[in-house]
């Protein structure tokens, strides 16, 4: 991440690895701030998630494998998979950019992002076409025919077994990264992602029926399914995988919401039924299926852009509240609410403090960002007080530690000459001051940030205590001139 910290020494110097004990010579934790952001434990390994994108890639190897002899076995050796190959991952970068594009206000960890891709490219595509394979073969073919089976397998058995196995990477983020999933946006991330990977898998199968298709196949034929599948419907599958991503992220953000993940489920199967039926009705069928799949495509958008609403709606209710613990200022309120503020503070950062001051600023950000979230979590009754006040500790000793970090690498200010104290550059979204990365301006305050969400559940905030002096406060609330955990 640039910079980290030993665990359990506030405001101790930056470490490099392991600070030693010179008393003991035990390592001593690494402060990790991308384990803080991720909700997770540091020093930890990631063994399901290794384990798992190595599974994923091993059957995305032996899938482009079965594609490659499936080639050969055709008569036409391994030419056309070799020219299949690059027209399938010719626009994957540019659609994988185009998703993370809508996944900057609260960025979902790249090595999920990898695992759900891979996912789609390995496990889903090698199942779905050994279980569509078979299903053809021994059920709707014999039974209906070669037309008719072809029709039905591909609008009635291809969907539920691809969108099952497509959407079984959403329900094991919802099993053991439930706190990823904050909204609608990172349940259409994730589902993009699983559905870029399977897509791209799939259209080097198509490539090659286009290229060695008896009298039609050729260059022609070819040019024409990657206009078809690579250029203008992209999003197919990513869009049907959607309608299930959002059902396991309102799952994941509501308590007793289960029920979201079948809706969902049969949505993504509707949707993806529809699309292939239409599609093998001619031209009029494929113009209604692009209607179809263009107006849900902006319902998506829609959705998205009034979940960054609800985002920037949290960071300006809920952030205030921590204004008078010193880590946060009114006008980084401010900046923290917009992506051009964000972006903005970034470069600043990078400006005064090079690269680490730049990480420290967006470690800053997304730890800002998760707090407030974290807020709509209790508010909900998603997680326990004791989880949510674990949580919002690690996330303010991590927005204090990175704030820190920054204003250390900054470049000293000159010499006062007089009572004024020394302020050093002021940040541009705060030109009259009122931000915490000014130096003059950073603070301890002796009060304790906000207490637990009313709404959470029976008994909380807790019933205030009587003081020996008579004064009555909070459960957990420091007495006047104590200092709040930082």
């Amino acid at each position: 991440m640039g910079w980290r910290r030993a665990a359990g020494v506030a405001g101790g110097a930056p470490a490099r690895g392991r600070i030693r004990s010179t008393a003991m010579a035990v390592p001593m934790p690494v402060f990790d701030p991308k384990a803080v952001i991720e909700g997770r434990a540091p020093g930890r390994p990631r063994v399901a998630l290794i384990v798992g994108t190595i599974v994923a890639a091993a059957c995305a190897l032996i899938m482009l494998l079965v594609l490659a002899v499936e080639s050969d076995v055709q008569g036409h050796s391994e030419l056309p998979f070799l020219i299949a190959l690059p027209f399938a991952l010719l626009p994957v970068p540019l659609l994988v950019a185009l998703v993370l594009l809508a996944d900057r206000l609260e960025p979902e960890p790249r090595a999920n992002l990898i695992f759900a891709f891979i996912w789609g490219a390995g496990v889903a595509a090698l199942v779905a076409v050994i279980i569509n394979s078979l299903g053809l073969e021994f059920v709707t073919m014999p039974a209906l025919g070669k037309t008719a089976g072809q029709y039905v397998s591909a609008t009635f058995g291809a969907p539920p077994v691809e969108e099952t196995l497509k959407g079984l990477v959403l329900v094991l983020l919802l099993r053991l990264r439930r706190q990823e999933l904050d909204g609608p946006t990172d349940g259409i991330i994730y589902a993009a992602m699983v559905g870029l990977g399977f897509a791209m898998m799939e259209n080097i199968g198509y490539y090659i029926d286009a290229l060695v298709k008896p009298e039609i196949g050729g260059a022609k034929l070819l040019g024409l399914t990657f206009v078809m599948r690579g250029v203008v419907s992209p999003f197919a599958h990513p869009i049907f995988t959607s309608m299930t991503g959002i059902g396991v992220a309102y799952a994941a953000s509501h308590r007793r919401a289960t029920w979201a993940i079948p809706l969902g489920w049969f949505a993504a199967m509707l949707l993806h039924g529809t699309w292939n039926g239409l599609s093998e009705l001619g031209l009029a069928g494929l113009g209604v299926a692009y209607l179809i799949l263009s107006c849900v495509f902006l319902g998506l958008i829609v959705v998205l852009v009034r979940d960054r609403h609800r985002i920037v709606a949290l960071i300006r209710r809920c952030l205030p509240g921590y204004v008078p613990t010193g880590l946060v200022a009114p006008q980084d309120v401010v900046m923290l609410s917009t992506l051009r503020g964000r972006r903005v503070a970034r470069n600043w950062a990078r400006a005064n403090g090079g690269r680490p001051a730049a990480v420290a600023m967006t470690d800053y950000q997304l730890a800002a960002t998760e707090l407030a979230m974290l807020h709509q979590r209790a508010e909900r009754g998603v997680i326990s007080p004791p989880e949510f006040e674990t949580r919002r500790q690690a996330l303010l000793s991590l927005m204090q530690m990175a704030r820190t970090e920054f204003l250390r690498r900054r470049p000293g200010p000159a010499a006062p000459r007089g009572p004024v104290p020394p302020r050093g550059p002021v940040p541009p979204w705060a030109p009259q001051g009122g931000s915490g990365f000014i130096r003059g301006e950073v603070h301890r305050a002796p009060v304790p940030p906000p207490g637990f969400p009313a709404a959470a559940g029976p008994g909380y905030p807790p019933r205030p205590t009587v003081e020996p002096s008579g004064q009555r406060r909070r459960r957990g609330q420091h007495a006047p001139g104590q200092q709040p955990p930082r």
